[in-house]
């Protein structure tokens, strides 16, 4: 069989199968779903939505189910050099679900699966690995009144890949990321094994595939933890001019018990200037509201602040209670007064926000251009320092799209996951989300990712303590020193669960043609 194979695995695209049904053959594949080498199909598989990497698979999987998966997998494991990728909805930014010359298995193709189930008092909605966060939201809320606990902001993303990296937005400083927010998986293994794990039964998987970056295991599914959605959302921006009240009154907001704090907390930064895309402009909520500059003190520099804060209620709460409940919540923090901008949504069309954001960006043709985002975890010990190298100096023009800064709670996260952390109760989420004009010059989009470069260094000269979140390295050097402390459980969970290094290759952690994973694969064909 591995002879027969080889046609398939060469470098070259020449000897490539113009259908799938000879490379099922050749991989002993049978499939209730389907595979394609077309090149409009491995085409797509080899983009993102960072759009800096181009790299074609060899075939794109579309699976029925985790069956489908494991039957690739395994067929994978068969080969010395075949590797798959789990690709959920295309939003990474380095190429992390990519797979040259090895199969991409598309989880959006997967059997719609969606049931809410009850245990010990709490309810949960099972869900594919590969079912979209904004179709949770909308079947849970429309049809139980009920939603998941933690978000992301953007929702067009798919359940396994945000559960495979960590899950933020602005209600984990309450309840925690997505990850920990899920009571039990279904994970196909490097090995091919399709399990049930939880924290209680297979835990060292389930805790290894949560922001695990696709090493030890693809999610098929997921029982995420829901509670009673409000009906409606007050979103509120404060405008501050110095970074040191504003991440005051940021920690103390997170700190603050539940009942007596906000439902949501974020934040960015953004330039001092009429800039559409990065300037005073895009604070404002309301149709028709004006950022009146007049209201900044003269002491105010290059760059401001903006505490983002909702609170949720109900439709039959009366206004006036919920108005003095706000004015509670908001009494005592130092933002620029005149500088409060505010708005309210029903909870759907507040977590729905960013959709907004990228309808206009397809109209505008900046949706489908390269994006070098950069996104971090900063310790609150450094945050500080960081907004002095970076925000006031590097980066006091704007990057082009929204520069989120915002403090989250470390004991929200637990330990026994795969994220790596800075240290420290407090650290800030740094998120740069570059956006670029359509077509743009390659030498520009160089220029912007060589300026991610010089962000990580200088946190590296400055002694800065970060991690980056959605990691991306090119050495196992570079990924040691991510880790650090737990690098050594981050290799022993990799043999547990995926020996020959299958699976997630684009994260360049661990390589299938090493030295030990030919050596594992000549043992295992002895």
């Amino acid at each position: 069989m591995i002879a027969y194979l080889e046609p398939f695995i060469q470098d070259t695209d020449s000897r490539r199968p113009h259908d799938g049904s000879s490379l099922c053959e050749a991989l002993e594949l049978q499939l209730q779903g389907g595979v394609s080498t077309e090149s409009r199909d491995t085409g797509l598989a080899g983009k993102d939505f960072g759009g800096l990497h181009s790299i074609t698979p060899l075939a794109l999987v579309r699976p029925a189910g985790a069956d489908d998966v494991a039957k690739v997998v395994k067929s994978a494991l068969q080969t010395s050099n075949l590797t798959v990728a789990a690709r959920g909805n295309g939003h990474s930014i380095n190429g992390q679900a990519m797979a040259d010359q090895g199969l991409v298995v598309d989880m959006r193709a997967m059997e719609d699966h969606f049931r809410i189930v009850q245990i010990n008092g709490l309810t949960y909605a099972d869900v594919s690995g590969g079912a979209l966060w904004e179709d949770v939201l909308k079947r849970c809320v429309s049809s139980y009144g009920l939603a998941p606990r933690s978000w992301t902001d953007y929702l067009s993303l798919t359940v396994g890949g945000t559960l495979s990296n960590g899950g933020v937005s602005g209600q984990a400083f309450r309840y925690g990321p997505q990850i920990s927010n899920v009571a039990e998986l279904e994970v196909v293994t490097g090995k091919g094994d399709i399990l049930i794990c939880s924290e209680h039964e297979n835990s060292e998987l389930f805790f290894s595939v949560l922001g695990g970056l696709g090493q030890f295991g693809i999610i098929t599914r997921a029982r995420v933890l829901l509670q009673p959605a409000p009906d409606m959302v007050r979103w509120i921006r404060l405008v501050y001019d110095e970074f040191e009240t504003f991440a005051g009154d940021a920690e103390s907001s997170v700190r603050r018990p539940e009942g007596d704090s906000f439902d949501y907390v974020e934040g960015f930064v953004f330039s001092n200037n009429d800039d559409p895309l990065t300037g005073r402009s895009t604070v404002p909520l309301a149709s028709g509201a004006i950022f009146d500059s007049s209201h900044l003190p003269e002491t105010a520099g290059s760059v401001l602040y903006c505490l983002e804060v909702a609170v949720h209620y109900r439709n039959n709460d009366q206004v006036s209670t919920v108005d003095t409940d706000i004015e509670r919540l908001l009494s005592g923090l130092g933002y620029v007064k005149g500088l409060r901008f505010q708005v309210d949504l029903s909870y759907v069309q507040f977590l729905s926000r960013v959709k907004r954001a990228e309808e206009e960006a397809i109209a505008n043709g900046v949706w489908d251009a390269p994006h070098p985002w950069l996104n971090l975890f900063v310790s609150k010990s450094d945050i500080v320092n960081f907004d002095r190298a970076v925000f006031k100096t590097l980066l006091k023009n704007g990057v082009g799209g929204p520069m989120l800064v915002y403090p989250l709670l470390r004991s929200r996260w637990d330990s026994r996951t795969s994220v790596a952390l800075p240290e420290g109760e407090v650290f800030y989420l740094v998120a740069l989300l570059r956006f670029t004009p359509p077509n743009p010059r390659p030498a520009l989009v160089d220029k912007l990712v060589e300026q991610n470069r010089e962000i990580v260094n200088i946190c590296h000269v400055n002694c800065i303590d970060f991690k980056l979140y959605l990691p991306h390295y090119h050495s196992e050097k570079e990924w040691k020193l991510h880790f650090g402390n737990q690098w050594s459980r981050f290799v022993e969970r990799k043999t547990l669960f995926d020996p020959m290094a299958i699976l997630a290759p684009r994260q360049k952690i661990f390589a299938r043609d090493s030295l030990i994973s030919k050596l594992q694969f000549l043992k295992q064909k002895a």
